[in-house]
């Protein structure tokens, strides 16, 4: 009978091992840790037995931020979280899908500023920290909705190349909306995140500029993801890009500061990156539609910085157009054509422009870029400069 016993016993064992979803293969929450940085700011610190994703987003009334971990469970209490004089309490739970949630409710407003996974190292297994500004008891500032804080871990993805066919003698003009995935961009007054404005402004941009019937467009993303500005860049090249327009919007410690700004590559950057290119690139693919690898050095360099120069002449063109129309509409800097060394702007052979939409640490201006009636403007006015630019271009037959 003992036998039997050992054996019952055994294949219990196999089939809960075999059945039975093992608890290793689930990250387990050990601990939630709050740390007071400087002034206003708060730093939670999730300890986690396994990397996960995780999505972030403010709820109102009362005021709470809230974290889900797919596929997590708690091997913590609620009684044993911290307390703090600005937080009412924090609650955990588990949704569908098997997704633990904490709620962290405050008693002020709170803006959610950044969000991001530490590898294991110095005692500690993966950790997943988030920093808050808690507001003014007083402030009442207006939350967006939680769709913009989706903040899953995404890797680094190569752009889509949209498959639908157009004609090709049509312009192709590639969007970049700025940031994605893992990298939040400038986060807003409100919190709002860069890289959902950008998305959102490049979506919008695109169907002006297809409902002209003028151009072809493709977007380096069409989704939250993070792509690399190299990506970026080299699929803007790898599609024949006649024109590529990269959308971004600023933060500065000024929050009076607002307006618009266009940037072109500036002459220093240009002449370093077309020593890179001629040292690092493939020769058969440096400038489009020319074979470089028989050429030696010196002629291969030469080339090179005449077709940034000429690029560099297109991408200033386009800026200036582009700011006549942007300021009959809206509010723009001075000096609102600047020169930096963006990588984005680097193809030595497409007319490149960044615009800074504007500053999400001016309230005024964060609010307004939230709104897709006022995106619309920008838009309209980048699709005049966009036309003018192709019909002067046309007309001086630069092609």
């Amino acid at each position: 009978m003992t036998v039997f016993r050992h054996i019952f016993c055994f294949l219990i064992f196999i089939a809960a091992t075999v059945l039975c979803p093992r608890q290793s293969d689930a990250a387990i929450v050990q601990n939630i840790r709050l740390g007071d940085q400087s002034g206003s700011s708060v730093r939670i610190v999730v300890d986690l037995s396994e990397k996960t994703d995780f999505k972030i987003f403010p709820l109102s009334n009362p005021d709470r931020v809230v974290i889900d971990l797919p596929k997590t469970s708690f091997d913590i209490k609620e009684s044993a979280l911290p307390k703090k004089d600005y937080l009412n309490k924090i609650r955990l739970g588990t949704k569908e899908a098997q997704t633990g949630r904490i709620v962290l409710e405050f008693n002020r407003g709170v803006v959610i500023k950044k969000s991001f996974l530490l590898t294991p190292q110095s005692g500690f297994q993966w950790r997943l920290v988030v920093d808050l500004e808690l507001m003014a008891k007083t402030d009442e500032l207006k939350q967006v909705t939680p769709e913009w804080y989706d903040n899953s871990v995404t890797e680094e993805k190569k752009p889509v190349r949209q498959t639908t066919e157009t004609p090709k003698n049509k312009p192709l003009i590639v969007l970049d909306p700025g940031h994605g995935g893992k990298d939040p961009g400038a986060i807003g007054v409100s919190g709002v995140y860069e890289k959902h404005l950008t998305l959102a402004m490049a979506k919008q941009l695109k169907t002006l500029l297809e409902k002209t019937e003028r151009y072809r467009v493709k977007l380096t993303r069409e989704s939250d993801e993070f792509i690399s500005l190299y990506a970026r860049r080299r699929f803007a090249r790898s599609v024949n890009a006649d024109l590529f327009v990269s959308l971004h919007a600023d933060s500065i410690r000024k929050p009076g500061t607002r307006g618009l700004s266009v940037y072109t590559l500036s002459e220093k950057a240009s002449d370093k990156e077309a020593e890179k290119l001629a040292e690092s690139e493939n020769k058969v693919d440096l400038i489009a539609g020319i074979d470089l690898s028989g050429e030696t050095q010196e002629v291969t360099d030469i080339l090179i910085d005449l077709a940034r120069r000429e690029t560099n002449n297109h991408s200033s063109y386009f800026a200036e157009k582009l700011m006549t129309e942007i300021r009959k509409e809206i509010m723009v800097l001075p000096n609102s054509h600047r020169f930096a060394g963006f990588a984005v702007l680097k193809s030595p052979d497409v007319p490149s422009v960044l615009i800074e939409m504007g500053y999400l640490s001016n309230k005024e201006e964060e609010k307004l870029l939230r709104q897709a009636s006022y995106r619309e403007k920008l838009a309209k006015a980048t699709v005049r400069a966009i036309n003018s630019y192709f019909a002067e271009k046309h007309k001086a037959n630069f092609n």
